[in-house]
Order: structure tokens, then C-alpha cells, then sequence
């Protein structure tokens, strides 16, 4: 029945039926309960009509009380289930057995922590009743049954609320010999799947009762008329659970009616037998499968229970197990029937015609998925059949029916069918042979078949069965011109060194375009391309359209059309361009010579880079500003910076942000960049870590304003407001800052003068003035030439260029960029200068004219590497090694003859950090980080999405046409209300161009919400190289992992999952570089397919082992073969290790492993006495290495002078961090004789005697920084060679420690030392600072005092 309909309109009475209902409740049906699981479970059946129900409510539903009449008119109050709160409604119902209650609708939510009911509506056959409580919020629910079914009863849970409520239906009693209601008179509405799991339609139970010989001849029904009935059943329940899923779930699933079509077509077929259409004897050997393909389908509806998170995931199996029936009807149809002039048989062959294509490719992406899980991709015979899949999924997916000439419809579908059947019995019989053990030689030959078939059904296609397509032209979208070439033929060797299955159907061609276009971009890169501008265009015409033609092919997009007609006469035309040009370059005279114009296959050299950030110019300003923060009124003031962008704003800010004087003048200083776009909880959030010195995480009920302003209150603070828009924000933000009377101040930057104007107090707004002519050269030769002069022959046009750059900072730091790599001649000067002579700088859009000069002189891999800083957030400071894993998935940087990737990129890095175009940071201590400027990040975003690299969107934006050229990499938020965006059907015009994505990432911002499990589809995603799922986003399940699992692109991959281990089908992800897991749940158990993953650099798991730690102790077989081996992994983290003979050496499989970070498992073996550590030292290339001690309950204690550790650290670590170790002295003596060790971190480190003696042989020859946390150090000797190269003390939480040893003021390279809740040492601290400036005449050493 349709949604809506059979519901009278509230309290208007209808014509009530002569039914009547009986309270007797022999055969009542429960339905289960919807709401939540929290309080004490109720259940109350009807012994005679209601009358009244007393609904006590409020925002949510808090109690419920049934008044019932017997015959005699005597009332029965049920208990109330539930709380006392809310205000009482009644419900009063005619006490006469004709008003009786139908359905029940309501919605449940959250209050607090505990899932509610929320409201409540009863429904009877002659009014509705309600809503009681608030409708919007909450998820809503709905059983209404038509006329001929009661709800005789009521149950679920309640406590302080009605935590649950479900019903129980019972069948009416009809006055006379009416027909009792049928399933289909049930109206499914917003039903729950648990009430679908558990009405009355008892699949198993009903299959069962068929097979009983006594209700056989009750019925008197033969074996097939039994089946058809059994189908009939089975098709009911598919059609109720297909219009729930397309209603309540999505439009696009359409699993449930591929399986509803299936039992349909074999329900029919099998009538065609029963009523003679087919001869017995064509039938006879498939007909048990009929029966057990329907207990399959039933044991599918009613086990699976509908409900469960992996639904999809056993409906995959399903069709692997289902489906083969259907081809055996189709292979018999196609055979024996064609030629049938029953009209019967031709309205069925035309039915499964219309069916067969859409049944056949979910068989075969499902058939696909099944067996890279169950057969080893790697065998020849299992290759071959996945290429013969590929093929026959590229003529099923979007069948071009408009182009298949008319009477060859049924001929092509019955070729395509045979084809299926004969991959089916193929795959099915490697299956059971690698199973079992057995040879698959025979079967691996059979394969070989397959591959003839697909090079003759080629030539069929073309010849035969389908018509040539028009002729069309694609136009080339895009503006830079030879990044596009440098990106497609990058594209085509990725293609080519890929092991898809599909590019092995295509890879000749892909040669043969990658060669041609290889020879004709070396043509243009050697001529001056106006000459011949109209075949430049002409060339990029013809390979965007190819470029087109083969990702359309790769993600089945109109594939059959391409691969039949499109490629070939893309190859056609290419081949044709090649030879013109062939004849063009044999004209060009000899000895004329060349003009290179940024060829991409020069190869990029490492340019000088110039450490450190140079500031130049504004010391009068610089004077001004520290001696208003440092003296001047007491009340609080603000000190604005306003200027044009680019100007020197945050520069100048950051300059005095950070001077020695202001940093010992203010108790608590922070830095909030603002931007544009901000969230101003976040913003405060920020600042409120900077202030209390740690990284928080809030709960939602948090209330940050006043923590911040608690915090502030009677300390001096200074806080930086950088790059502020507009007064709005300056309210907003300013709120939490106390008015305090102690010398507090402000510092705002902004290009708005009304926003300074605004915030003014005492001080009046500083409008940055521009560098002075003198200021503007210093910056230009400390940028170009360093510590040396410029010659003499450049000074003239080079203050030529400065005068040029119209003294803004950027511009001339920007243009320094520029020449910096160039030749140091006058010639090139002047180039330089001609470029400039154009440009006028007074406003922001000029500025991107200089950005895009920079950014022109690039190559274009460095190009491609600026660009997609775009994908990251304004100011945001990217890891290094982060940035460096995207660049590598995304494909930007490949290998020469003398650099490998690695170095190649760290190259790039540098040459676009000397262009000035990237700022590098890092500082002892932390990983080496680099951003760019917010104008560099505008320009670089509009040209991202000029180019269709990089864009943003949310779920909630407008879909833009689907013949719109989509980018390479997309990011899009998803908010509440509008998930489906991100389904990716293949169905949905909408979602075509997402199907040629090279890298998505989605993020949500709304809580997490498990029905985005089944409805997010990522298979057709099929050019994917990196694929980042934020874990607020959603928690991948089974089914969602294998559709990954088809992703064999894939290069970088980032999800959150609760699965017990990865799948067998991971090994499909050959490409796979880099790979982080944030795990919820249990540990996840890392089984052999890691080892398939030959180029995995990169392996992130938050809580993982390599063996079931759980039954370690019950010697389960090892799942890691001997051999095994990952020579290219240089990370890996989250490993949780414990002591058997198989971990010991458990890293040897690892050699070239660089960072490592486990947690290890108390193993105290009692007859060495100490504990166990696996051994690293054969790790040569190990540079970091984090590791925390979880010790037992029953730990033993720390005596003196026993060796605790076996500690085998490799000689090449640079990196070391210790947590909750036990330590002696001894083993602190160890690790002081790593020779390359720079920074060691001990955290929680329980110290032997808590007491550090450095002797001689404690000497840290090349630490950099020592940090210790919580360590149990209360006496410290030190001697001044000790730490020979320490630059950073740290030390937090140490609160035995009485004061640091005085000797550290002797150490030469000291800068910095670091308090954190150490209150204890802040004198000695600041002593030592002191006696070095007494003594040394300099102020050397910094000291940071975190109290908070």
C-alpha cells in the first residue's frame, strides 16, 4: 500500500466494520519494540477493550497507563510504566468491540545519554489519537495494519521514562465467511527492521511447514505448485524490504530488487514447467537448485535478521550463491526456447531480456569481490578470469541498447549470458581446487578460452551486433596547457606499471597513445609553440579527448562505446598528428636553433636555500610596539597593525610576538590566526591550550568562554588576534579577555582600518608604511645573494626591479623567489624587469599577478606540488612527511636515474621553499613542518580549480551539470540532512563525474552515524589513488572494506573501522603505499595479506599486533609465514608487541624500516630477570623510535643493580622516546652511546633510586633535546660534558627534582629551557639564565614558563 494512505484524518469517524477482536491471545503476534534498551523490560495484554490510555509527557514521553472495561463495565488500570514527570493526556476510546486500535506512530531520541521515547500517536479504525510530545527531532516510527488486524497488547522498557514500546497484533474474528486478511494487507510504514525481523512473515517457519507431508495433502499440492508458493512468499517479503530500503534508507539501493527480480524470473520459469511450456526432461537437472536457491533467500531473510550492520555484506554472498540458477534458466532459454511459439515463453524471454543485464553485473562485481577473498590473485588461471569479469562488466554496465542493432538484441544478451556461465563454472572450479589443494593446471588452460572469447567478441561487437556511435570533439577545459600533458602522461604510466585487470584489456593502447604523445610533446618542447598554436590545440584537443576515452573505459562509463569505437579512433587520430608532425620536424633547418619552453622533462636541480626567515626593515616600528606592550597605562590596550596584504602585518607581529623583553613581560601570551572563515568556539579553544600549555579535548557541555576567561583572570597575557575581518569577529573573540588592570595587551592585525578603529583604546592604529627604497634592496640581496654583495654590473637593474615591486614586503620577497635560481647576467636581470614594468601593486588582485609570475617560472611538477597545498586549510602547518606521502600517492614526483622518489621530493620541497612560495618551519623538538601564505593559498585555489585539480564542496550544495569537467581530487563536508550526496551511484547523473576521482576525502561534522554503513557505496570509484575517510564521518564495515578492496589504484588510504582484522581481498591493493587505520574496538590481528602489499610504506593502525595476543598463550599456528618480508615499509605504528619465540625478532622483517611506534606487554622472564625488548639493532635504518612499557598488575619491583633491559637500539637512531620504562643508570648509560641520538624523550620513566650520576661515560655526544615527564628524578649530577650539543631542556611534572643542575649554564649550546607544572625549579631556571648574562655579556638562554 502506498505511504499515506488507509489513515483517516485526526478524529473524524469512519464506517466501522463488523469485526470483532478477541482477548484471548492464543495466537498474538509480537512485534518488537522500538526505542531504547535502558530501564526494566513491561509487557501488559489486553483482556478486554481499552477505554482510556494516559500518556504523561512533556519533551519526551514519561509514562503510560492502559485503563481497559470488562463486559460487566468494571475498569482495570494497568501499572504506569514509567517516570513521574510530565503533564497526563487521555486517550478515550468507545468502549464497544467495533472501536479497536490499528497502529501505533511515534518517534524515539536521546535525553541525555539514554535512547527515549520522544512521542506518541495511537490510531484506531476510526480516529487517530495525538500526537502526544514533539514530533521533530527524533527518529520516527510507524505500524499501521489495514482493516482485519488488532493490536491486542503492548510491551518494551522503561525506568524514569518510556524507554521502549512495541506491540502485539492479533487476527480479527470476521462476522462471516470474509477472507482473512493476506500479508499483503500489512502496511509497512517507517517500520524498524526488527519489526520486519519478527511480524508475522516467518520465512523459515513457513518454508518448514511446506515440507510437512500432513499439511502437503491437507492442501493436496505437488512438489512444484509447492515451490511456486514458497517463491510467491519469499517475492512478498523481497518487495516489502526493497520499497523499505528505496523509502527509508536511499534511492539508490538496489540490491534488494536485483534479488526480487531474480526469484521472480525462476518463480515464472517455473510456472512455464508446471504448466507445460518447457519439457521435463531440458529442466530436470536443474531443479533441486530451485529449491535450495529459495531456503538460501528465506535463511538469508530471516537469519541475517535484517537489521545487522553487515546486511550488504551477506546479500554479496547471496548473489554469488543465487545467481547461477538464474544462468542455467537463461542458458536454457537461450537455447532450447528462442525458437518457442509459445506466447507464454516469449513474454518471459522478454522479461528476463529486460532483467538479465542489471542481474549479470551485480553477479560479477559480487563473483569478483568473492574470489580476490578466496582464490590468490596471483595464479595465471585466477588473472585471466578477472581480466574476462572486466570485460564482460564493461558491456554490462550502462548496455548501449539505442546502439545494438534490433534483431540482435537477444543473440548479443545470449552471448554475453553463455559467457557469464562459462566464467561462473570456471571461477567455481578454481575455488574448489585451490580449496582442496588440488592442481589447477586444466583449469588455468580453460582460461586461456576465455581471453580467445574476449578478442573474438571484440571483433563481433564492432561487426555485428552494434552500430558505430556519432563522431564527437571534445574541447580542451583547461588553461595551462603543458600541465595538463606533464599530467596525463604521468597518468598513463601509472596505468602502465598498474596490475588492474581491467588496464590488461587496454594496455597495448595506452602504449601506443603514451609513446605518440611522448614524441609529440617533445616536438613543441623545442619549438616556439605560436608557430604552430592551431596544432598545439589541435594536440591537446585529441588527448583530452583520449584521456576521456580511456578513464570512461576504466570506470565503465559508455565503456563498451569507447573501447569498441572511441579508442581506436582516438589512437587513429593521434597516430595521424604524430606524422604531421614527423614532417614538420624533418623541415625545420638543422642548424636553427631551439627554443625550450619549460620542459617537463628537464630535470629539476636542488637550488641554494637561504635558512631562517630574513626580516628586514620597520626597527622604528619594532621599537614602538614592544614599548607600548612593555610599558604605558595599566588598563588593558590594543595595538593595531593595519596594512594591505602582504605588507609585513603578521610579520612585524610575530617579530615583536616573540621578542625577549615582551616574552619576560607577560605571564601568558597566545597567537590566534582568525582568517575570514572562522569558528569562533575553535578559535577559543585554541587559545585556551596556549594558555593552560596543554592540547584538551572538550566535551560538548564544556563551557570554554569561561575556562578561558577563569584562566586569564590576574595574570598580565598577551594575546595576538592575527588577520581579523570585521567587528563582529573582534566581539566575539574579545569576550573572555578579563579587563584587568596589570599592563595586559592586545595585538590585532587586519586589513580593514574600521575593524583597528573599532578595537582602538589608548594607542592609536600603526597603518604600516611600505619598505623604504633602501629596506626593499637589503631584502632582495639577503634573499638572492646572502651574506654576499650583488656585482656591480646587476645593482642598477636590479633596484630597477625593487623600485618595481612598489615596496610591499611579499612582493619583493615573492620576486627575489624568482631570480634567486636564475643565471646571475644582466640579460636575464632584464627579462625580469620587462615582466615587471606591467604591474601596478595597490590592490589584492595585483598581488596574485606576482604570485602567478613566481608560480609560472615553475615546472610543472613543482607546479602540481604548490597546487595542492590548496587542499589543505589556511594557515594551517603541514607535517612535512604528511605532505610528502600525498604528493607520492597523488603521483607528482617519480624516480630518475640518479634520485630515488624520497629524494626527488625533498628536492621539490626545497626549490618551492627558495621561491618563497612555501615557508618551512622546524623546531628542535617537534617534526619539520611548511605552509604557505594566505594570499599564496588564494591564488593557488583559484588556479587548482582552473586547472580541475583540487575543489571543495558540501553535501548541501547545488550538484553541478554532469557534463562538467570534474576535478582530479575533491574534498566534500558532509552536513546533516543531506548524506546521499555522497553515495557515488552509478545510476545518478549526478555522480558521473566522481567516477574519474584520482583522490576524495569527505569529512562530517555531525555526530557519527551508523546508517551511513549500507548506503555509502565506493566501488565505482575506480581511478581512486588516495581516499581519506574522516572517522567522524563513518565507521567501515565489511561490506564497504571489500568495495575498497576493488580500489586496486589506491595508493593512500585512511578509514576508521571496528573489523577484527583486514580482509583476505586487501592483497588486491597492489598499489597500496600508504595505509592508517584508526581502529574502534577490539585489536585488530594483521594477518598475511599485509605481506602482499609489496609497496606499503606506510602502515598506521592505532591498536594492532601481528598475532592474536589473546590466544597467544594456547599455541595457535603463527600467521606469518617465514620468509616474509616488507622491504619497503619505513613506518610502522600502533603495534602492540608481547614476548614468544615467533616475536623476537619480529622487526628483521622490516629492514629498512625508519620510524617505529609500539606499546609492549609486560613479559618478565624470571630466569634472566629482566624484561624483554625485541632486538633493533639489525634495523640499520631506524631513525625513531617511540615505545611505552604497559606493565602488569604484579610487576616486580626495581632492585638496585640489576640489569632490567637488554636494550639493542640500532646506531642510526635519531629519535628516542621511552614511556613508563624502568630504569637504572646503567641503562641510561646505554643509551647516552647511541652516536646520531638528537632528541630522547622519558615519560613516566620510574628511575632506579631516583637518582641520575652522570659519569665520563654518560656523554650524549650529539643531543640535541632532552625532554623528561613524570620521571622519578629527585638528585641530578651533571657534568659540563655530559650534554656537549644541547640546544633544549625540557622538564615537566617533575616535581621530585628540587632544582636543575647549575653545570647546564655551561653547556654553550643551550637556548632554550622549559618549564611545564615545575614550579619547584623555576628559580634555579632563571638563575642559570642570569649567570650566563652576568658572565657572558649576552643574553643567551630562554626560559619558558608554563603554570598552567
Amino acid at each position: 500500500m502506498e505511504r499515506g494512505k488507509g489513515e483517516s484524518e485526526k478524529g473524524k469517524a469512519i464506517k466501522l466494520s463488523g469485526n470483532q477482536v478477541s482477548y484471548d491471545q492464543a495466537d498474538s503476534i509480537l512485534v518488537e519494540p522500538w526505542g531504547g534498551t535502558g530501564g526494566s523490560k513491561w509487557d501488559y495484554k489486553l483482556k478486554s477493550p481499552i477505554k482510556e490510555i494516559l500518556v504523561a509527557h512533556g519533551d519526551i514521553i514519561d509514562s503510560i497507563i492502559f485503563i481497559t472495561v470488562t463486559e460487566q463495565g468494571t475498569t482495570i488500570d494497568s501499572p504506569k510504566f514509567g517516570g513521574g514527570g510530565g503533564r497526563k493526556d487521555k486517550v478515550v476510546i468507545e468502549a464497544t468491540p467495533l472501536e479497536y486500535l490499528t497502529g501505533i506512530k511515534g518517534t524515539f531520541g536521546h535525553c541525555g545519554s539514554h535512547l527515549v521515547i520522544k512521542s506518541l500517536c495511537f490510531i484506531t479504525n476510526a480516529k487517530n489519537y495525538g500526537p502526544f510530545g514533539p514530533e521533530a527531532g527524533g527518529t520516527p516510527f510507524s505500524l499501521v495494519m489495514k482493516e482485519g488486524v488488532a493490536i491486542v497488547g503492548f510491551h518494551g522498557r522503561y525506568g524514569a521514562y518510556l524507554d521502549a514500546i512495541g506491540v502485539y497484533l492479533q487476527k480479527l474474528a470476521p462476522p462471516n465467511s470474509a477472507k482473512e486478511p493476506m500479508v499483503e494487507d500489512i502496511e509497512i510504514r517507517d517500520v524498524s527492521f526488527s519489526t520486519l525481523r519478527k511480524d508475522s512473515l516467518n520465512v523459515l517457519d513457513f518454508i518448514e511447514s511446506l515440507k510437512n507431508e500432513e499439511i502437503q495433502e491437507a492442501v493436496d499440492m505437488d512438489l512444484t505448485n509447492k515451490l511456486i508458493l514458497e517463491l510467491d512468499f519469499l517475492i512478498l517479503n523481497l518487495h516489502h524490504l526493497s520499497k523499505y530500503c528505496v523509502e527509508e534508507l536511499s534511492p539508490f539501493m538496489t540490491e534488494y530488487e536485483i534479488l526480487h527480480n531474480v526469484c521472480g524470473n525462476i518463480r515464472d520459469f517455473h510456472e512455464l514447467i508446471v504448466n507445460g511450456c518447457v519439457g521435463h526432461e531440458i529442466v530436470e537437472y536443474v531443479l533441486p537448485q530451485f529449491q535450495l536457491m529459495a531456503e538460501r533467500v528465506g535463511r538469508f531473510l530471516w537469519h541475517n535478521q535484517i537489521c545487522g550492520h553487515s546486511r550488504l555484506f551477506k546479500l554479496a554472498h547471496l548473489f554469488v550463491e543465487v545467481i547461477p540458477t538464474q544462468l542455467e534458466v537463461m542458458h536454457i532459454c537461450l537455447t532450447n526456447l528462442k525458437d518457442s511459439t509459445s506466447a507464454e515463453v516469449g513474454r518471459f524471454i522478454k522479461q528476463l531480456l529486460e532483467t538479465s543485464p542489471d542481474i549479470l553485473r551485480e553477479y560479477l562485481i559480487h563473483l569478483q569481490e568473492h574470489m580476490i577473498n578466496v582464490i590468490t590473485a596471483s595464479t595465471q588461471g585466477a588473472r585471466n578470469i578477472h581480466i574476462m569479469i572486466e570485460f564482460l562488466l564493461i558491456i554490462l554496465t550502462d548496455v548501449p541498447k539505442d546502439f545494438i542493432h534490433n534483431d540482435k538484441l537477444f543473440e548479443f544478451l545470449a552471448r554475453v549470458g553463455a559467457l557469464t556461465r562459462d566464467v561462473s563454472a570456471i571461477a567455481r572450479d578454481l575455488e574448489e581446487k585451490s580449496k582442496n589443494a588440488e592442481s589447477t593446471n586444466e583449469t588455468n588452460s580453460a582460461t586461456l578460452g576465455l581471453l580467445e572469447n574476449i578478442e573474438l567478441l571484440k571483433r563481433e561487437l564492432k561487426d555485428v551486433y552494434l552500430k558505430a556511435p556519432d563522431s564527437s570533439q571534445l574541447c580542451f577545459p583547461m588553461s595551462d596547457r603543458p600541465l595538463f600533458m606533464h599530467l596525463l602522461l604521468r597518468h598513463l604510466n601509472d596505468l602502465l606499471n598498474s596490475d588492474a585487470y581491467l588496464v590488461a584489456l587496454i594496455k597495448e593502447e595506452i602504449r601506443l597513445v603514451k609513446e605518440d604523445l611522448e614524441f609529440i610533446r617533445s616536438f613543441f618542447g623545442n619549438v616556439e609553440q605560436e608557430l604552430y598554436k592551431d596544432l598545439w590545440a589541435r594536440v591537446l584537443d585529441v588527448a583530452y579527448e583520449t584521456k576521456d576515452v580511456i578513464n570512461s573505459i576504466i570506470v565503465r562509463e559508455n565503456g563498451l562505446l569507447h573501447l569498441i569505437f572511441s579508442l581506436p579512433f582516438a589512437i587513429e587520430k593521434i597516430n595521424l598528428i604524430k606524422e604531421g608532425v614527423s614532417n614538420i620536424f624533418e623541415k625545420i633547418p638543422k642548424n636553427m636553433g631551439v627554443i625550450v619552453v619549460n620542459s617537463p622533462n628537464k630535470p629539476v636541480e636542488r637550488k641554494s636555500s637561504i635558512a631562517g626567515k630574513i626580516i628586514v626593515g620597520f626597527k622604528e616600528e619594532t621599537h614602538l610596539i614592544i614599548r607600548k606592550l612593555t610599558s604605558g597605562p595599566k588598563t588593558l590596550d590594543v595595538i593595531s597593525i593595519t596594512g594591505m596584504p602582504g605588507a609585513g602585518k603578521t610579520t612585524l607581529a610575530y617579530e615583536v610576538y616573540n621578542n625577549k623583553s615582551v616574552f619576560g613581560h607577560f605571564d601568558i601570551r597566545a597567537w590566534c590566526t582568525v582568517d575570514q572563515k572562522y569558528d569562533e568556539m575553535e578559535l577559543l579553544k585554541k587559545l585556551f591550550n596556549q594558555v593552560v600549555g596543554s592540547s584538551s579535548k572538550f566535551g560538548k557541555n564544556v563551557d570554554v568562554f569561561n575556562q578561558l576567561r577563569k584562566n586569564l583572570f590576574g595574570k598580565r597575557y598577551l594575546i595576538v588576534l592575527d588577520d581579523l575581518w570585521d567587528t563582529a569577529a573582534w566581539e566575539e573573540l574579545t569576550r573572555p579577555f578579563p579587563e584587568v588592570e596589570n599592563g595586559s595587551r592586545i595585538i590585532l592585525t587586519t586589513r580593514e582600518k574600521k575593524v583597528a578603529m573599532h578595537a582602538q583604546r589608548h594607542s592609536d592604529p600603526l597603518d604600516l608604511r611600505w619598505l623604504r627604497p633602501e629596506e626593499s634592496w637589503e631584502l632582495l640581496e639577503k634573499k638572492v645573494f646572502g651574506k654576499e654583495s650583488c656585482p656591480s654590473e646587476l645593482l642598477d637593474v636590479g633596484k630597477e626591479i625593487v623600485r618595481n615591486c612598489k615596496r610591499l614586503p611579499l612582493v619583493v620577497d615573492l620576486i627575489a623567489g624568482v631570480i634567486v635560481g636564475k643565471e646571475k647576467k644582466r640579460s636575464v636581470w632584464l627579462e625580469v624587469r620587462n615582466n615587471l614594468n606591467s604591474f601596478i601593486f595597490q590592490k589584492e588582485e595585483n598581488v596574485m599577478n606576482v604570485i602567478a609570475l613566481s608560480y609560472d617560472h615553475l615546472p610543472d611538477p613543482l607546479k602540481l606540488c604548490l597546487l595542492y597545498f590548496a587542499s589543505f586549510e589556511k594557515d594551517r602547518a603541514i607535517p612535512v612527511e604528511v605532505l610528502k606521502r600525498l604528493w607520492r600517492a597523488e603521483g607528482f614526483a617519480e624516480h630518475t636515474e640518479m634520485n630515488s622518489v624520497e629524494e626527488v621530493m625533498d628536492v621539490y620541497l626545497d626549490n618551492l621553499i627558495s621561491s618563497s612560495l612555501v615557508i618551512s618551519f622546524k623546531e628542535i623538538g617537534k617534526d619539520r613542518t611548511c605552509q604557505i601564505h594566505d594570499l599564496v593559498h588564494d591564488f593557488c585555489l583559484i588556479k587548482a580549480r582552473e586547472e580541475k585539480l583540487f575543489d571543495s564542496t558540501s553535501s548541501s550544495a547545488p550538484s553541478s551539470s554532469s557534463s562538467d569537467p570534474m576535478p582530479r581530487q575533491m574534498a566534500i563536508r558532509c552536513s546533516k540532512g543531506h548524506k546521499n550526496f555522497i553515495l557515488f551511484d552509478s545510476k545518478n547523473k549526478r555522480h558521473f563525474g566522481y567516477k574519474h576521482l584520482y583522490s576524495l576525502r569527505i569529512t562530517d561534522y555531525i555526530y557519527h552515524d551508523k546508517s551511513l554503513h549500507d548506503i555509502c557505496h565506493l566501488r565505482h570509484l575506480r581511478l581512486l589513488r588516495v581516499l581519506q575517510l574522516d572517522d567522524s564521518f563513518i565507521l567501515v564495515n565489511d561490506s564497504l572494506l571489500n568495495e575498497i578492496c576493488t580500489l586496486v589504484h589506491l595508493r593512500y588510504l585512511e578509514i576508521r573501522t571496528e573489523v577484527k582484522s583486514l580482509p583476505s581481498s586487501f592483497s588486491n591493493l597492489l598499489n597500496l603505499e600508504t595505509l592508517w587505520v584508526n581502529k574502534y574496538g577490539p585489536p585488530m590481528v594483521i594477518l598475511p595479506t599485509i605481506w602482499n602489499l609489496v609497496k606499503l610504506r606506510v602502515l598506521g593502525i592505532d591498536d594492532c599486533s601481528f598475532f592474536d595476543l589473546v590466544h597467544l598463550d594456547k599455541n595457535e599456528p603463527i600467521l606469518i609465514a617465514e620468509d616474509s618480508k616488507s622491504e619497503n615499509l619505513r613506518l610502522i605504528q600502533g603495534l602492540k608487541l608481547s614476548y614468544s619465540k615467533d616475536t623476537e625478532d619480529i622487526f628483521k622483517r622490516f629492514p629498512n624500516l625508519q620510524e617505529l611506534r609500539f606499546n609492549l606487554k609486560e613479559s618478565w622472564d624470571c630466569s634472566t630477570g629482566r624484561y624483554w625488548l625485541p632486538k633493533l639493532d639489525f634495523v640499520n635504518e631506524l631513525q625513531s623510535l617511540k615505545v611505552t612499557f604497559e606493565r602488569g598488575r604484579f610487576a616486580p619491583s626495581v632492585a638496585a643493580n640489576r640489569p632490567l633491559w637488554d636494550f639493542n637500539f640500532p646506531s642510526s637512531l635519531k629519535d628516542l622516546w621511552l614511556r613508563q620504562f624502568p630504569l637504572t643508570s646503567g641503562l641510561l648509560s646505554t643509551i647516552a652511546k647511541l652516536p646520531k641520538l638528537e632528541d630522547l624523550y622519558l615519560e613516566d620513566a620510574i628511575i632506579e633510586g631516583e637518582g641520575w650520576n652522570m659519569g665520563e661515560e654518560d656523554t650524549f655526544q650529539n643531543l640535541k633535546c632532552l625532554t623528561l615527564q613524570r620521571v622519578t628524578l629527585a638528585t641530578w649530577e651533571v657534568r659540563e660534558e655530559s650534554f656537549p650539543a644541547l640546544e633544549k631542556l625540557r622538564l615537566r611534572h617533575c616535581r621530585k627534582l628540587e632544582e636543575i643542575p647549575p653545570i647546564f649554564g655551561d653547556i654553550c649550546s643551550l637556548k632554550s629551557i622549559e618549564l611545564r607544572w615545575s614550579p619547584q625549579l623555576e628559580e634555579s631556571a632563571l638563575k642559570i639564565k642570569q649567570d650566563v648574562e652576568d658572565m657572558m655579556g649576552e643574553d643567551r638562554i630562554q626560559v619558558l614558563i608554563y603554570k598552567y
